[in-house]
């Protein structure tokens, strides 16, 4: 009897091991990802980067950190985060200007082979930053004009590089909108609809940049242009900076308060946020195109910021 009891007990602390191990090894395997915060003059950074995190998180694909940068006042040289750590970064950021230690920091960890999503207004700040307008393609505001690059819009089938004068950036009054799938066959865009809807939001117009090695996904259509015409304007799109990737993301508005990230509830803001980051991080995308993506005509939302029972 004693014998049984050793060998019981003996199996039980091998399985309870193989599960541990198990455990451990599935957490290994998941995308360690950063996401990049702390200052933003008009979206509610805190609150943004809570939900990214969240959506991020309850894939089960990621383990996420938030990553703070000091308030306006703050001393910026303090700021430089481990880039290495991390298979992702995620810029969720609108604020001053990184120190050169920071910022010769992540300009290395890109170039070789780092991944980057960078949402809805962390296109306009850093400015002044030239190797982060590359890796961002196009910006807007903050005094950015000719002087940054052309204007890059969609017409007759193919992408325009506009060098006329002007300043970037324009959005009206906050609206749903339609995109529309430019590249079918990118892994991110691979499986979804050809046009699609997407919840209220802010859509960046009128972005501008030295647009090297940009690759369009998706547009949407701007009809508030400031000469009465209107254009379809990028929303989604890639760009290869060294060894890395980075993707854009222009949806993603966060209001100041829980109830005004309704953007974010968007489930094609959550979906899109989700392969982009895993195309980033791995160069390939192993997620099926959800049964509750929103399609021509059809919103439709996510407000706890995952997935619900019956998506897949």
């Amino acid at each position: 009897m004693k014998r049984y009891l050793i060998l019981i007990i003996s199996f039980l602390m091998v399985s309870g091991l193989f599960f541990e191990t198990s455990a451990k090894e599935k957490e290994k395997k998941k995308i360690k990802a950063m996401i990049v915060t702390g200052q933003d003059g008009a979206h509610w950074w805190q609150g943004g980067s809570d939900a990214i995190k969240m959506i991020l998180e309850n894939s089960g694909l990621f383990m996420v950190d938030i990553k703070t940068t000091p308030d306006w006042d703050g001393d910026m040289k303090t700021y430089n985060p481990d880039f290495s750590a991390y298979d992702l970064v995620v810029i969720n950021y609108g604020g001053n200007t990184w120190a050169e230690e920071a910022r010769k920091s992540f300009e290395n960890y890109v170039a070789n082979g780092g991944g980057v999503v960078v949402i809805h207004s962390s296109i306009v700040p850093m400015d002044d930053w030239a190797e982060y307008n590359k890796m961002i393609g196009l910006g807007a505001w903050n005094g950015r004009n000719e002087k940054d690059g052309p204007y890059v819009y969609w017409k007759n089938d193919r992408v325009v590089y506009d060098y006329s004068p002007g300043e970037a950036g324009h959005h009206a009054l906050q609206r749903p909108f339609t995109l529309e799938t430019r590249n079918p066959e990118h892994p991110i865009m691979k499986g979804l609809p050809p046009i699609w809807e997407h919840f209220k939001d802010e859509l960046y117009g009128k972005a501008r940049g030295p647009a090297l090695n940009l690759e369009v996904l998706a547009t949407t259509y701007d009809a508030v242009e400031l000469d009465g015409s209107g254009r379809d304007e990028p929303i989604l799109w890639t760009v290869k900076y060294g060894q890395g990737r980075v993707f854009v993301n222009l949806m993603g508005h966060a209001g100041n308060d829980p109830e005004l990230r309704y953007s974010m509830e968007c489930t094609g803001f959550q979906v899109t946020l989700l392969r982009g980051a895993e195309w980033v991080a791995t160069g390939k995308v192993t997620q099926e195109v959800p049964k509750d993506f929103p399609s021509e005509g059809v919103i439709t939302l996510r407000k706890d910021f995952k997935a619900p029972f019956n998506a897949k």
